[in-house]
């Protein structure tokens, strides 16, 4: 059996205000992104058919959706604030637990949520009257554009809405989920009812395409960044109801609906544009759409981008302020973050923080491919080790409670552990100066820890 205090939810903890749509929407809403409108150009310069294109989309939706289900049976165990922190800190102990929170704390969630408000940015500018924002705000100076202070400004006003507290932030998260779902379907319709469009270009081959294994592993991480932020639920488990039963749901279910609006995506896409098209439109989408019916295809388009985006950040901000937040709970981290607003309900301080971080990266780094590579390395670092904790539990608690159990156990979990490790080697290799950056960044907690740790005169917890 867990200990006592794994079966109960901690006090001071976030009120459950979540349902399981919220949750689901929280799922659906942060994963897709600008990926579902972007990652087929570059899916097809790394694979160049359309074949291993589709490929790569089924084998990047299912590993995702074996770690979805890997997180399932943790988080209906576990259902506390943190996610992630909670499940290492008790099958590791507080030191990778602390590093865990601390890379994403500094790094991973920071870089995240500065990435997606630089690409929100970058896609309001491609409307005329907002061309301005890929200007400097000082003509004589490189130094600071126009996007970095629109990307700061999304940054304040999400985080403004979750300092509101929760049911506000869900609530936001449910409803424009629906709406750039149907704004997705409405596209793929325009295309598919175009006349347009051939299904010979599914035929089509571009051939000026990397190839080989290397060009299916780069096809491979696009996907997989695509489908990146399902496991963002999981750090906000302690605010969602009947969390047995709602976790598993909204994460297996959110993922086949991610898979099934991004096939159709792609599919629409490769209807209207040859391969070679989609190779040299860095929008793919737009592109789709400006052959299907001009102009106004593409400014919706770019709409559906920027709307998708928006509901991304909130899903980003709102999991990022959990994870301090319950470090500082359980006395490994400053207890400042611990605060909960009396009113609002929220982990005010944690946002604020987490808000500052953010814009201190948008000024100085400022460009998204930047901010990209500085969190991929971290991030999948620990989705790896998080999913190998599911073996420590089943052999340490064998007959604890298990809500959900993972389906097709030792098997599924492993290959997901398996393909974890192989991006990470990718990814590695690829941006070896960011991911060395990240290790450093990892390694700097190192020293904090035990600084914290005699500060507040904690014992160390191995397990």
């Amino acid at each position: 059996m867990l200990p006592a205090n794994q079966k109960t939810s901690p006090s001071g903890d976030l009120p459950r205000v979540l349902s399981a749509s919220h949750a689901t929407a929280i799922v659906v809403g942060t994963i897709i992104g600008s990926g579902i409108f972007l990652v087929p150009h570059e899916m097809v310069r790394a694979v160049g058919s359309s074949g291993l294109v589709y490929l790569a989309w089924f084998t990047g939706g299912l590993l995702s959706l074996f770690g979805a289900m890997t997180y399932a049976e943790l988080g209906a165990m576990m259902p506390y604030a943190g996610g992630e922190y909670v499940y290492i800190r008790k099958a590791y102990g507080d030191l990778p637990a602390f590093l865990y929170m601390w890379t994403w704390f500094s790094v991973a969630k920071p870089a995240s949520i500065a990435s997606v408000t630089s690409g929100l940015a970058r896609t309001v500018a491609i409307f005329g009257p907002l061309s301005w924002l890929e200007t400097p705000v000082f003509h004589s100076s490189q130094f600071l554009e126009w996007s970095q202070i629109f990307a700061i400004a999304a940054t304040w006003l999400i985080t403004g809405l979750n300092y509101l507290g929760m049911k506000k932030a869900g609530d936001f998260q449910l409803f424009f989920t629906w709406l750039k779902g149907v704004l997705i379907v409405v596209i793929v319709g325009f295309c598919f009812a175009s006349r347009a469009g051939t299904l010979t270009n599914f035929h089509t081959q571009f051939t000026g395409a990397q190839g080989g294994f290397g060009g299916f592993m780069v096809a491979m991480i696009a996907v997989l960044w695509a489908y990146d932020g399902w496991n963002d639920l999981t750090m906000v488990a302690g605010e969602v109801q009947r969390p047995e039963r709602s976790l598993p749901i909204a994460l297996i279910f959110g993922l086949f609906v991610v898979g099934a609006l991004y096939m159709a995506t792609n599919a629409a896409i490769q209807y209207i544009l040859p391969a070679a098209q989609i190779a040299v439109s860095p929008r793919p989408a737009v592109a789709a759409m400006d052959v299907v019916s001009g102009h106004p295809g593409a400014v919706l388009v770019s709409a559906a981008m920027a709307l998708s985006i928006f509901v991304t950040l909130n899903g980003t901000i709102m999991s990022g302020a959990r994870i301090p937040f319950a470090a500082a709970r359980d006395r490994l981290f400053f207890q400042k973050m611990a605060h909960v607003h009396p009113r609002f309900q929220s982990p005010s301080t944690s946002l604020i923080v987490q808000g500052l971080l953010s814009t201190l990266l948008l000024l100085a780094v400022g460009r998204f491919q930047q901010l990209f590579e500085l969190a991929i390395f971290s991030e999948w670092l620990f989705y790896m080790i998080t999913a190998t904790t599911i073996f420590v539990y089943r052999k340490r608690y064998p007959d604890a409670p298990r809500p959900y159990r993972v389906w097709g156990y030792p098997v599924l979990p492993a290959l997901f552990i398996t393909a974890s490790a192989i991006l990470l080697y990718y990814s590695y290799a690829e941006n070896l100066r960011n991911s060395l950056i990240g290790t450093v960044i990892i390694a700097s907690g190192i020293p904090l820890f035990l600084w914290l740790r005699k500060q507040y005169a904690v014992p160390a917890r191995i397990s």
